[in-house]
C-alpha cells in the first residue's frame, strides 16, 4: 500500500510524519526531483537518516509539526503521508498547512487509518481510541480523514477503502483546486 501511494509521488514532494523513513526507498526517481521529509520526533529523525542515505532520490529531513510546515506557499508539486494523521494532534491545523505549501493543482497522497463505517465498530473505536492515543503513538484510528480532507478544501479525487472491521484504512488522492 505504501508503495501504491508513493509512487504516485512527482516534482518536488513533502513527506509529511516520515517516522523512521521507510517510504524513502519507494520514490521514483524519473518521477520525483526532490523530497522534503518532516518529523516531528528526533528519534524518529535519527533512524530516518540511515534510510535518507539510501533512498534513490535526494532527501531532506527536518524536525517539524505538521501543523507548522517551515516553507513557503505553493512550493511542492506532491504532499505524502502514511499512516499519519491518524496521530497529528491538530489534523486541519495540519491539513491547512499542507494545502498552504502545496501548488495549485498538486497532488496530497494518504494511506490512512480511519472510522469505521458501522455504527457499532465506530463506538467500539471511540471507546478504545484513549488507550491507542496512548499506547500507539498517539493514533486516533476513529478520525473521518476523508471528511477532514473534503473540509481542508481539498478535491478529494479518488478515494479506496483498502481494510474493514475495526481498522479500516484508505489510500486517499486528493488535489489542490
Amino acid at each position: 500500500m505504501r508503495r501504491e501511494v508513493i509512487g504516485q509521488a512527482r516534482g518536488v514532494v513533502l513527506e509529511v510524519g516520515a517516522g523512521s523513513g521507510l517510504n524513502f526507498a519507494l520514490y521514483v526517481p524519473k518521477q520525483v526531483e526532490r523530497v522534503e521529509a518532516i518529523e516531528p520526533d528526533a528519534t524518529m529523525l535519527r533512524y530516518a537518516e540511515a534510510r535518507r542515505a539510501a533512498a534513490p532520490v535526494p532527501i531532506t529531513l527536518t524536525q517539524a509539526p505538521a501543523e507548522a510546515l517551515p516553507f513557503a506557499d505553493e512550493t511542492f508539486d506532491s504532499v505524502a503521508a502514511t499512516l499519519v494523521f491518524c496521530s497529528v494532534a491538530d489534523p486541519m491545523q495540519a491539513l491547512r498547512e499542507v494545502r498552504r505549501v502545496l501548488k495549485p493543482g498538486g497532488a496530497l497522497l494518504l494511506l490512512e487509518h480511519v472510522r469505521a463505517k458501522g455504527a457499532f465498530a465506530g463506538r467500539v473505536q471511540d471507546m478504545v481510541t484513549p488507550f491507542t492515543a496512548r499506547l500507539a503513538g498517539g493514533c486516533h484510528w476513529n478520525r473521518d480523514t476523508a471528511a477532514a480532507v473534503a473540509g481542508a478544501g481539498f478535491q478529494v479525487t479518488s478515494l479506496r477503502q483498502v481494510r474493514g472491521g475495526l481498522q479500516p484504512g484508505v489510500i486517499l488522492r486528493a488535489t489542490r483546486p
